[in-house]
Order: structure tokens, then C-alpha cells, then sequence
């Protein structure tokens, strides 16, 4: 859990955001995905080619669970046997906490279609609004990969969507509700006074959820229009993110790093839960097989920069990540050491 002393010690600015308009022509998209990735390890699409009606049924199911009463979804209740489901303040199974709910996801049908039953009076409605969003942000993170691989001039321009796409990838849906935080009556002393204040309302911002990077290859997020999510900058300084409904972020994960042999970054972020409103996220999460192989692209690794990381499977790398606090840093159990040769 991330203390509020240590959010007081990080400096905030306003910067732009990266935004990538998707019907650019491909030359120019190749080269501004890139530089995004590079820069930032985050940036914001538009004519994405996801239907607004698509992700307004989601939001609909998604905001109708929420709603109802905590002992009705506390039958979801995800645990060490089955992450997924429903969690409530506790996040992973370190003692991380946080201010929200979340409902998380399988992105297999028919995994989708049995845990509806339980999730939704209208079981089929529920199905098809998720499976209908996943099929729509899945063929969006494909699509920017493919951009990637060849803006980055690997041969294979399909080697890192093909992960994404496989029967067996290990992708995810996980919907975030940060519910309204208004802010507290409380009385505070006033040195300039000598006296307390009454009626002072304060609004200290409470972590919705902490600092971390996104293990996965790629993260797309969409939010309501309700702020909160911040990003960090790779020289330590916070970005407030403004919130668009109807546009996608995305977000560099470790293993893209990897594949990218540390070309890409992936961005830290966190979300504040300091609003008078609620706030609700859904984020898609890009993963590949669990026995898939993550290691730097051949292309990417030279006698002038050889391979940063040694080869690992997502199955190994998903048990380090749960085995670590929220805010760890988790590549550097993978790092190869300098002078190292890269791995075969």
C-alpha cells in the first residue's frame, strides 16, 4: 500500500499526453507509435474503430453489478484458488489496499459464459456486452502491435500479435469502480489562529490503486469521465491523465518491455480515488500463453546492446509478480548481469 507520505514527496506536472489519431497513413502511424512508446510507454488513440455502443453496454453491465449490495457481490468473491472474480480494498495477496472494487475477468467465452450466470439476472446480456468489448480492444491491441513490430523493423510483423491472439493467450478484463470519495468535515488546527477550525473540509486524495507497471504486453484503459489516473514520467515527476469516455490509453507492460530489450518502457501509474463523482475503468489486459517464451527480439539485440533480460516463460513471470508487493520492481529478478552473454 502506497503511504500518503510518499505521494506528498513526488512532484505533479501537466505535460501533453501523446495522441496517436489511428487513421493516420501507416508511415507516419509507425513512426508516432513508436516515439510514443519510447517517450512515454503510454498515449492515447483516437479513431480507434471500437463502436461508442460497444463500450457504453459494457459500462451499462458494468455499472449495474457495482450497484448492487456488497453481500450479493461478495458471492464472487475471487481467492488464492481463482483470481478471478470479485475483490473489494484487497489487492493481490501481499496486503496491498486500495479505495475500489473491481470485477475481473477470464477473456475466454465460455469461461465468460458460466461465471454470467452468477454475475447478471440477465446472464446472456451480460456474456455478450464482454465478449462483444473484448473481441473490439483485442483487435485494437493487435493492430498497434503489428504497428510496433514494424516501426521497430522486425521481420515478423505478426510475432508479437500472434501472442495476443492465440486460443491459449492469458488475456484479461478487469473492471475497476473507485466509488465517490467527497470530501470529510473534520476539524484542523490552525497555526495562524491558535485554534481549531471547525466545519474544514479537507481533501487529502486517497489511493484508489497504488503505483505499479502492467506485467502484460499491453494494457488498453478506458474510463468514464470522472479523472484520477496519473501516470509517471521515467524523471520521477506525476501526470494527472484527463479522462475522454469515448477514447482508449495504452499502456507499455513489462513483457513488451522485455521483448523490446528495454527499448520500451512500461509506465508506472496509479489511480487517486479523491472525487466527489464515481469513477469506473475498464482495462483489458494483453497477455500471451502461459508457456509462451518472453525474450528480446533477435532484431533487437546486437554486439552493441545485447539481450537486458533472460528468457523466462509468462507462467514464470505471473508467480514473481504474486509473490511481490504492488509498488516492487519485478524485471530485475530477470535482468542479466553486465558483461553477461545473452542467453540461447
Amino acid at each position: 500500500m502506497v503511504s500518503p507520505s510518499m505521494l506528498r514527496t513526488k512532484k505533479t506536472k501537466a505535460v501533453g499526453i501523446p495522441t496517436i489519431d489511428l487513421s493516420l497513413g501507416r508511415s507516419k502511424l509507425v513512426k508516432l507509435i513508436v516515439k510514443a512508446c519510447e517517450e512515454f510507454g503510454f498515449f492515447k488513440v483516437t479513431n480507434h474503430g471500437v463502436p461508442m455502443e460497444v463500450i457504453s453496454r459494457l459500462e451499462e453491465e458494468g455499472s449495474g453489478f457495482f450497484a448492487k449490495p456488497v453481500a450479493e457481490k461478495e458471492k464472487q468473491r475471487a481467492g488464492p484458488i481463482s483470481p478471478f472474480g470479485y475483490g473489494n480494498k484487497n489487492i493481490g495477496f501481499n496486503g496491498d489496499l486500495g479505495e475500489l472494487e473491481y470485477l475481473i475477468l477470464q477473456t475466454n467465452p465460455i469461461s465468460i459464459a458460466e461465471r454470467s450466470k452468477a454475475i447478471s439476472n440477465d446472464p446472456l446480456k451480460f456474456s455478450c456486452a464482454v465478449n462483444d468489448y473484448i473481441q473490439s480492444v483485442r483487435e485494437l491491441t493487435c493492430e498497434i502491435l503489428d504497428l510496433v513490430s514494424e516501426g521497430l523493423g522486425i521481420s515478423d510483423k505478426f510475432v508479437l500479435s500472434r501472442l495476443i491472439r492465440d486460443v491459449q493467450s492469458d488475456s484479461v478484463l478487469r473492471l475497476n469502480h473507485y466509488p465517490n470519495s467527497p470530501v470529510k468535515e473534520v476539524n484542523e488546527w490552525d497555526p495562524s489562529t491558535g485554534k481549531f477550525r471547525e466545519n474544514h473540509y479537507s481533501k487529502k486524495s486517497r489511493v484508489g490503486f497504488g503505483e505499479h507497471s502492467d506485467p502484460q504486453i499491453l494494457t488498453i484503459l478506458r474510463s468514464n469521465d470522472v479523472g484520477g489516473f496519473q501516470i509517471c514520467l521515467h524523471d520521477g515527476l506525476w501526470v494527472p491523465v484527463p479522462p475522454h469516455p469515448s477514447e482508449f490509453y495504452v499502456i507499455v507492460g513489462d513483457a513488451l518491455q522485455v521483448l523490446t530489450n528495454g527499448r520500451f518502457t512500461s509506465v508506472r501509474h496509479r489511480a487517486m480515488a479523491n472525487s466527489g463523482r464515481a469513477r469506473m475503468s475498464m482495462v483489458y489486459f494483453g497477455a500471451p500463453p502461459l508457456d509462451a517464451w518472453i525474450t528480446s527480439l533477435p532484431e533487437l539485440v546486437s554486439s552493441q546492446r545485447p539481450s537486458l533480460y533472460k528468457p523466462f516463460t509468462w507462467s514464470e513471470y505471473k508467480k514473481a509478480v504474486y509473490s511481490l508487493r504492488l509498488g516492487d520492481t519485478r524485471l530485475d529478478l530477470f535482468k542479466l548481469h553486465a558483461g553477461n552473454k545473452t542467453a540461447s
